[in-house]
């Protein structure tokens, strides 16, 4: 578990009847990169292995994995509400909205006022509408966006209504912002910061975004992803119940 660095206790496990796995996505790992970490750990079992809400490569935090069974859930666990934390830099842009791409563009920010700031926040928070980013996972006519972009195509993204129940900004040391969001199934981070910054006539993009919760899951209790990979694989014999 993430709460202290004792050796995580892992409890009794059956896979083949189904699990639900709180896990911390590592920074640079693909969610499947997790799926399959864990698909392979239990070799020799052939089990059934997917996740409830996908985290972008350079976000960090809680993935929840299902295994067995329990991966007919998975929309059910994926459908909750999300929490995250992260970092915006105001004062310029990238074309992911996030540091996968080069910043492509810079703006003022001394007239800026932290009172200004915060008033910004306001029209991000209920029901609202956004583009998913061009650097995405979202898929049209059955390719992932994030394919058509690193090719240079154009494509026509679709708005999509999300619900941000809470957008507060923590820590203001610019061109640095620390925020807390609440928010529905489907919406982007990414997306959000980047409106933000447009909303100032400004520019922001995301830096750093970990999730800290999905539902009434918690990261602080998810296991570190070589942890739990190190146990299934020194119990596979043993422990393991198919």
């Amino acid at each position: 578990m993430l709460k202290d660095n004792t050796a995580p206790i892992f409890p009794e496990f059956n896979f083949a009847e189904g699990e639900l796995l709180l896990l911390n996505k590592p920074y640079k790992w693909t969610s499947f990169d997790v799926v399959g970490k864990i698909r392979n750990s239990l070799k020799p079992l052939k089990l059934k292995v997917g996740h409830a809400g996908t985290l972008d490569p350079l976000a960090t935090g809680l993935l929840i994995i299902c295994t067995g069974k329990l991966t007919k859930q998975i929309d059910t666990f994926q459908a909750e509400e999300k929490e995250y934390t992260g970092t915006m830099v105001l004062g310029a842009t990238t074309p992911s909205y996030d540091l996968e791409t080069a910043i492509d563009a810079n703006f003022p920010i001394d007239h800026l006022t932290i009172p200004q700031l915060h008033a910004a926040t306001l029209p991000f928070i209920g029901e609202i509408e956004q583009f998913p980013p061009a650097h995405s996972a979202v898929k049209v006519n059955g390719e992932r966006l994030y394919v058509k972009a690193r090719l240079g195509e154009k494509v026509e993204l679709r708005k999509r209504q999300v619900t941000v129940s809470t957008f507060e900004l923590t820590r203001i040391e610019l061109p640095e912002i620390d925020f807390r969001i609440v928010c529905s199934k489907g919406t982007y981070i990414r997306s959000l910061v980047s409106d933000f910054g447009k909303s100032l006539n400004n520019g922001a993009y995301l830096s750093v975004l970990t999730r800290t919760r999905s539902g009434h899951f918690l990261l602080e209790n998810a296991f570190e992803v070589a942890d739990l990979v190190g146990y299934l694989r020194n119990n596979r014999s043993t422990d393991l119940k198919s």
